[in-house]
């Protein structure tokens, strides 16, 4: 095995230990955890709030990448290209605002909960998206694409059989910027009693239970480390198949 994948396994080992066996961490947090006070979080399960947390992720980066991708596709096509201006006004709308700010004009009208959580981590997912996504559709290759066209490809099949697949691996670097984002900000929805590794955060700053803050980021920042990764590694794969296929056809 070599060293990264080394590393990788260790840090999945780790995470599965923290999320599955909280405790065994107990004689790390101890000294970070004030006197007398508790030192691994029990309020809820860790291993459902990782969940909950990586639900809401996937979800609003799910319809983040849909959206973003969907527009992107309009305004690369030459019927949409008026509307690139628009669509980037629209996709800077969550850049614009903090997390918290979102937070606050969603809760009025969701309530609280996931919802919204879900609004914000979707807003915030969009540009990454968008930007790679335009990217990636508008530098095709010219003779690839005029082939497709010699062949009798119609647009729409040029669009799915073509355009998608070569622009993929640059979108999927938005993607992964975009999730690994969301990571990190989901936490904030604990705030509005969103269910998510925030949780453990917030109650140790309100108990000023350092324990309790470390158990929940260092959480966090092994799920963004580890779906970085990932991701990271399909896109490399993604892009090496990509190539074999163009060195085919040139041959």
């Amino acid at each position: 095995m070599s060293r990264s994948g080394m590393i990788r396994a260790a840090c999945v080992a780790l995470l599965l230990a923290l999320v599955l066996r909280p405790h065994w961490f107990t004689p790390v947090f101890a000294p970070f955890a004030p006197a007398g006070g508790p030192v691994i979080y029990e309020r809820a399960s860790i291993l459902s709030l990782s969940l909950s947390h990586l639900g809401l992720v996937a979800l609003a980066s799910g319809l983040a990448t849909l959206v973003a991708v969907g527009l992107a596709i309009l305004v690369t096509r030459p019927a949409g290209a008026a509307f690139l201006p628009l669509s980037r006004t629209i996709t800077n709308i969550g850049q614009t605002f903090p997390p918290v700010a979102v937070l606050a004009l969603a809760v009025p009208a969701l309530g609280f909960g996931a919802g919204p959580t879900l609004v914000a981590l979707f807003l915030y997912g969009l540009l990454p998206i968008f930007e790679t996504a335009i990217a990636g559709l508008s530098t095709l290759p010219p003779a690839t694409m005029e082939a497709a066209r010699g062949i009798g490809l119609t647009r729409w099949q040029r669009l799915i059989r073509v355009e998608l697949p070569l622009a993929l691996p640059v979108i999927l670097t938005g993607i992964r910027l975009s999730v690994v984002i969301a990571i990190g900000t989901a936490t904030v929805g604990s705030t509005v009693a969103a269910r998510t590794l925030g949780e453990v955060i917030i109650a140790g700053l309100l108990t000023s239970n350092t324990a309790f803050v470390l158990q929940g980021g260092v959480i966090v920042g092994l799920f963004a480390v580890l779906v970085y990764d990932a991701l990271s590694l399909l896109e490399t794969a993604l892009t090496r198949r990509l190539g074999r296929q163009s060195a085919g056809a040139e041959a």
